[in-house]
């Protein structure tokens, strides 16, 4: 069992947690986000609907495109005819401007809500027919207010890679954020990009390199705009998903770094288990373990401070199945 992390708190749809805020009187509870990540974060429940005053059980509301303004949608009750829209949109502004004050490290929201909704939700038109290229009202005032928060529904984390991406970047945005609002300087901020090589270079080579050139000018850059580059950028490279060749290259340059430490036989069994991984035959947290011991076998210092080599929830077995 998992400590609870107190410095890591994720916003999230109240229904998946199990309370019956939905319209029906309903809930969808996740079970992994209920028994496997809540054992590690603390929650922020927010029901938009609920907070709005329409109450459980309740009629149930759509986005409608407007017949007049194509561009603009409407929150709307069909049976009813109320439309909820300005309401929403003035509950949306004060509600999430009051989440900057809950610290938040993530956000996992319910999917196809025409308030939580991130992606595809429906959208109606005239004669019954929808789309789906929505957002709901709520998380399009969230995703602006903060654009570099770690942001997911939670049907999308039953994928892997999307999973481990989502959750990897909680815990980085929690630590680029803390570090950024410490007493650093330009030398802390070389060690900390330094600390970090491994991990860009898995999600962005791109990232990772337009990261150094802001780090080497960092001298001429006012702090305060230093501080949000740097966020802006490291967040926007986290967001590429780290795929198997990433790491395969990510590996190998982690490799670099122990080849002539190592005995033949070592160097040899290395190579071959990132070339097994590489192939899809073995997943990653085989090659890292390897890595890891002989960093530490070896006292090479550099590698022991990756943070790559240092998943902070090993528990959740994240790097198990990618």
């Amino acid at each position: 069992m998992g400590k609870i992390l107190p410095s890591v708190k994720i916003g999230i749809s109240s229904c998946l947690l199990g309370e019956q805020v939905r319209f029906d009187g309903g809930h969808k509870r996740d079970s992994f986000l209920v028994q496997t990540l809540g054992i590690f974060v603390n929650w922020c429940p927010v029901c938009p609907e609920v907070e709005l005053g329409l109450g459980t059980p309740r009629e149930s509301i759509r986005l409608l495109r407007d017949q007049k303004e194509a561009e603009t949608l409407r929150l709307v009750a069909p049976k009813s005819g109320r439309d909820f829209t300005a309401r929403m949109r003035r509950y949306a502004k004060r509600r999430t401007r009051e989440l900057i004050k809950e610290d938040l490290s993530g956000y996992i929201l319910k999917k196809d809500s025409p308030s939580c909704g991130m992606k595809r939700v429906k959208i109606w038109q005239n004669k019954g027919r929808a789309e789906r290229k929505g957002r709901g009202l709520f998380a399009e005032e969230l995703l602006r207010q903060f654009p570099n928060m770690p942001v997911e529904e939670e049907g999308r984390l039953n994928d892997p890679r999307l999973r481990e991406n989502f959750i990897d970047r909680i815990f980085m945005y929690r630590r680029i954020r803390s570090f950024l609002s410490s007493r650093w300087n330009v030398g802390n901020l070389v060690a900390f990009h330094t600390k970090h090589k491994l991990t860009l270079m898995a999600h962005s080579i791109e990232g990772y390199r337009d990261l150094g050139r802001l780090v080497a000018e960092a001298k001429a850059i006012p702090r305060i705009e230093l501080s949000r580059r740097y966020e802006d950028e490291f967040m926007h490279a986290m967001r590429k998903l780290a795929s198997r060749a990433k790491h395969t290259n990510t590996l190998q340059h982690a490799s670099g770094h122990l080849k002539k430490l190592l005995d033949t036989f070592s160097r040899k069994e290395l190579s071959d288990i990132i070339e097994n991984y590489r192939a899809g035959l073995i997943p990653l947290v085989v090659p890292l373990t390897l890595i890891r011991h002989h960093a530490r076998r070896l006292e090479v210092n550099y590698l022991l401070d990756q943070h790559y080599l240092q998943p902070e929830l090993e528990e959740l077995m994240l790097r198990n199945h990618v």
